[in-house]
């Protein structure tokens, strides 16, 4: 089954305020578009329930990446090419930086945007462990005005989040504040590009002394949606990098993740591939012996 063009309405204002306006005027009846590389591979497959788009291309604001004093603020229809192509975020966000890369072809790249990865809300989504692991603020647009919510509270389950029909992803918020952190991000796929993530992993540390100060872990495919890990977080702040540490913070996380069987692979599997690299990060973390 094909999808029927004659079936969906597209419009394109090209200006913020335009659409803004006409969420607001119907809520719930207008989907928001940018890159399109999820919604047109659903219509394709004559599946897409979107009877009526809003286009958000040919607005500057949305596709602007801003370096301020001590953040960086990224619009949500920034590409995934203008996240690789950025000197800072490569510099200061090599995380980022690197999930774009990761992102389908180097077509799908040019096209797709950071924010339309997230409101997709896949539970694999490349992008999401390195926001999480940056402390991402959402900034969240409307007729009634702005918001913002840390991004480790966007989501609230399979494929949703907090947003209201008649409101817009309008930027992502990253601090500048992690160049002396430890950055971890790793993807295990079926192949090493062009492959939705089995497992991946994504941390930021800092440690004073050999005992953890801060960090931050985020895994992709291994919960409903993108999620922070609080729990082995927990297990590993204010504490030295050992053996018995590193044993609790293992256990931690197998008891936080709930992953699932699927197509890709198995629960199991993505259990013991999530200990593992876990284990990687935390060994990676005493040979360097905290130098940063």
């Amino acid at each position: 089954m094909r999808g029927d063009a004659s079936k969906h309405e597209l419009v394109a204002p090209g200006r913020l305020d335009a659409v803004l306006d006409l969420l607001a005027s119907e809520p719930g009846a207008w989907t928001p578009i940018a890159g399109g590389t999820e919604l047109m591979v659903a219509f394709c497959a004559g599946r897409l329930d979107a009877p009526r788009l809003v286009s958000l291309t040919g607005i500057p604001d949305l596709r602007a990446i801003e370096v301020r004093p001590h953040s960086v603020v990224i619009g949500s229809a920034a590409t995934f090419l203008d996240l690789r192509r950025h000197t800072i975020v490569g510099a200061e966000l090599p995380l980022l930086a690197r999930a774009a890369s990761w992102i389908g072809s180097i077509a799908n790249q040019s096209r797709a945007t950071l924010g339309g990865n997230l409101v997709n809300g896949s539970p694999a989504a490349d992008s999401s462990p390195a926001l999480l692991a940056y402390d991402a603020e959402i900034e969240i647009i409307s007729v009634r005005g702005r918001r913002r919510v840390p991004y480790s509270a966007f989501h609230t389950g399979y494929k949703r989040n907090v947003l209201s029909t008649d409101e817009l992803l309008y930027a992502i918020h990253l601090p500048r504040r992690f160049e002396r952190h430890v950055q971890y991000l790793r993807k295990v796929g079926t192949r090493r590009a062009m492959a939705i993530a089995k497992v991946a992993l994504a941390a930021t540390a800092l440690a004073e002394d050999g005992v953890i100060r801060e960090i931050r872990l985020a895994a992709a495919s291994l919960a409903p949606f993108p999620t922070r890990l609080f729990g082995t977080e927990a297990a590993l702040l204010g504490q030295a990098v050992t053996r018995e540490t590193a044993q609790s913070a293992r256990r931690a996380l197998l008891a936080e993740v709930k992953p699932i069987d699927d197509i890709r692979s198995t629960a199991e599997y993505r259990r013991r591939v999530a200990a593992n690299l876990l284990d990687e990060l935390l060994l990676s973390l005493r040979r360097e012996g905290w130098q940063r």
